[in-house]
């Protein structure tokens, strides 16, 4: 198996927790209200994105095998060390030393790793594979 590009890891800062205006009654598409202007708080993604310090990181993805699950090129991603891997989940997977990520799917035959692109094949995990869960997705962090 061999995966063009490899994905950047990164810790979240918790020194530098900043915390940035939010509205938390959302936006409207439609035309806006006054009292919008007033309805801000503050809010830290660092808080909000991250339910267990301990074992929680940040990836960016680099390719675009998970395009279907919403996870383009360049999309930073919350990862959760904590949480157990689960068919249907999305994982930050080790396979035989390069790291990819995938939807899990359990099958009666075995352990098959996913793309979201029907351009990219499944990854049937053999017992001739290395395979290490690293995390499961939890956000994803776009840019425009």
């Amino acid at each position: 198996m061999s995966l063009k590009k490899t994905i950047s890891f990164f810790l979240p800062d918790w020194e530098n927790n900043q915390k940035h205006p939010f509205i938390s009654g959302g936006i409207k598409a439609g035309f806006p209200s006054p009292a919008a202007d007033f309805d801000e708080s503050k809010i830290s993604l660092d808080n909000v994105l991250v339910k267990n310090r301990e074992a929680t990181f940040y990836a960016k993805a680099s390719g675009n095998s998970m395009i279907g699950a919403g996870i383009d090129d360049d999309d930073i991603m919350v990862i959760d060390r904590s949480l157990e891997p689960r068919d249907g989940k999305i994982a930050i997977c080790f396979v035989d030393g390069e790291f990819t990520v995938k939807r899990i799917k359990i099958k009666k035959d075995g352990i098959y790793l996913m793309p979201e692109n029907s351009a990219f094949e499944p990854i049937k995990v053999t017992e001739n594979n290395e395979l290490i869960i690293w995390g499961i997705v939890t956000y994803v962090i776009k840019s425009v």
